[in-house]
């Protein structure tokens, strides 16, 4: 029986598509190609996410902790809190809110004086607030309740009990003397530090040169 015509005869071969034309064919699904650029931007859209998450949550615990004026109180308030403490004789005490020390400059004028100081010199307000990190290494020097001295428990740098570096290798490695902060004493005679506000401390002094306060007691809590 013929073949209808316009048919093809079943054993007739059909001629394959050139490369070309296969090339330009739709194609159901995804790629390889398209796979693996589809999986190389999510991977680099999840970091870009984590990345500005994790800048936001530092951004926010950074600014929530800044409290950079700390309301320390009246030398009587220091008193009552640390009544164990010989404070009003010139002896350091600690504040954890401001990260500082608190020291009167010169015990025999009795109290703080109602004014600012934005170097920390602390002198005419006779109040000087010291920075807890050593300027060595970072840890916290602790003062002496036997000689009035700073010392530092990492490395042995020694301070005054205002926070000068004694000089030589005797007295550790630190460069400079503690670190002040800016402060301000109103009327009421409340002590305010101003923790964003840093002055270094001075350069190393020999013992028994001008600017250092020599110990109570030598070799006191060693």
């Amino acid at each position: 029986m013929p073949a209808p015509a316009g048919s093809r005869p079943h054993s007739e071969v059909l001629p394959a598509p050139s490369l070309k034309a296969l090339r330009a064919m739709q194609t159901g699904g995804f790629s390889r190609r398209t796979l693996l650029r589809g999986a190389l931007g999510a991977g680099v859209g999840l970091l870009a996410v984590e990345w500005l998450g994790g800048s936001l949550a530092f951004a926010w615990s950074a600014g929530s902790a800044a409290a950079p004026k700390v309301r320390v109180g009246t030398l009587d308030d220091l008193v009552a809190i640390n009544p164990d403490l010989p404070i009003r004789e010139g002896f350091p005490t600690y504040v954890p809110s401001a990260r500082a020390f608190i020291v009167l400059v010169d015990p025999a004028i009795g109290g703080f004086q109602a004014g600012s100081d934005a170097t920390g010199n602390g002198a005419t307000l006779n109040v000087r607030a010291l920075s807890q990190r050593c300027p060595h290494l970072g840890c916290r020097p602790n003062p002496c309740v036997e000689d009035f001295w700073f010392r530092c428990p990492c490395h042995q740098s020694r301070y005054d009990r205002l926070g000068t570096k004694a000089a030589g290798e005797l007295f550790g490695p630190a460069p400079r003397g503690m670190d002040r902060f800016a402060i301000d004493v109103d009327n009421d005679g409340v002590l305010t530090v101003d923790t964003g506000t840093v002055t270094l401390g001075p350069l190393p002094v020999a013992l028994g040169e001008p600017g250092i306060i020599p110990p109570r007691v030598e070799g006191g809590c060693t």
